[in-house]
């Protein structure tokens, strides 16, 4: 591994960002808001004919709360999370949708992954060193929590066995 004062750059054995799946994308959530605000449109203003103008306003407040929704579910998607193993150290970073940052940094000759039970039928993947726990990966399903878990314990694994260079 290298010393502190190496000018030279850490090389880089592991690096992932972790970022949730959205199965619709933009363009089709366009697409849906526009068609369900067509749809809703004409059937309030049938009913407005009709004289029952309230339900128009009903109709328009649908479109608001779907809007909403959906709007809550990209803005929580905007959530992501790095991991990095290079020569000295594992950084991870967790980037919240407004901005706000958290970093941990782990010394890999310690730290331990590991895919834990949680509930009944679902996992957590925890990476823990020297009695700090820190769960990663929250938005991804148990499968790519258990891909992940294999991926960084190999690099782990050849971070260790690496020569020590000076």
């Amino acid at each position: 591994m290298r010393t502190d004062n190496d000018s030279e750059p850490d090389s880089v054995h592991f690096d992932a960002i972790l970022m949730p799946h959205r199965s619709l994308p933009r363009w089709g959530y366009a697409l849906l808001i526009g068609g369900l605000a067509g749809a809703l449109g004409l059937i309030g203003l049938a009913f407005w004919g009709l004289g029952a103008w309230p339900v128009a306003g009903f109709c328009g407040l649908e479109v608001v709360l779907v809007w909403g929704a959906f709007e809550l579910n990209y803005r929580s998607g905007r959530v992501f999370e790095t991991l990095c193993l290079d020569d000295r150290i594992l950084h991870i970073a967790r980037v919240q949708p407004s901005g706000r940052t958290a970093t941990w940094t782990f010394e890999p000759g310690w730290v331990r992954v590991a895919v834990v039970p949680f509930g009944h039928d679902h996992n957590r993947l925890v990476v823990a060193s020297h009695g700090k726990r820190l769960h990663i990966g929250a938005f991804l399903s148990d499968e790519e929590r258990s891909d992940l878990a294999d991926a960084l314990n190999g690099a782990l694994i050849r971070w260790r066995s690496a020569p020590d260079v000076i």
